[in-house]
């Protein structure tokens, strides 16, 4: 299988969405890296979980460095990924299975809201509301 094809064809469709788009699809890929995280920790599988864990750090730290600081709410947003950090960095660490079921719908919330959001904002821009 000609693997160039593909990735022209992710590197196509990831450059033609919106930044909508883009912040859900890092927010599913986090969802799903701590569903991960979570199953192979069970398997006792802790490469896969560190793996995992990393992946959700690299995320979230990425979100927090592209926040434009100029709208009050990425103070909020920056604290929120803070914390999301901090508590990574601590399920890792300890291989911590209630904190990651805790922090584990919190993601899945965010991602929630900024899908409401999405939604909205595409509506208003479509001249549906």
């Amino acid at each position: 299988m000609d693997m160039r094809g593909y990735q022209q064809y992710k590197q196509q469709s990831i450059s033609s969405m919106t930044p909508g788009e883009l912040l859900l699809l890092l927010y599913d890929e986090l969802v799903k890296r701590g569903t991960m995280a979570s199953i192979a920790l069970d398997k006792g599988d802790f490469e896969t979980f560190e793996a995992a864990v990393d992946r959700c750090s690299d995320i979230v730290n990425y979100l927090d460095e592209t926040l434009d600081r100029k709208y009050p709410i990425s103070q909020d947003l920056s604290r929120m990924y803070e914390y999301f950090t901090y508590q990574l960095g601590r399920i890792r660490i300890g291989r911590n299975k209630k904190e990651l079921e805790a922090l584990r719908p919190m993601l899945a919330e965010m991602r929630d809201a900024f899908h409401t959001a999405e939604r909205s904002s595409s509506q208003r821009k479509g001249g549906q509301l």
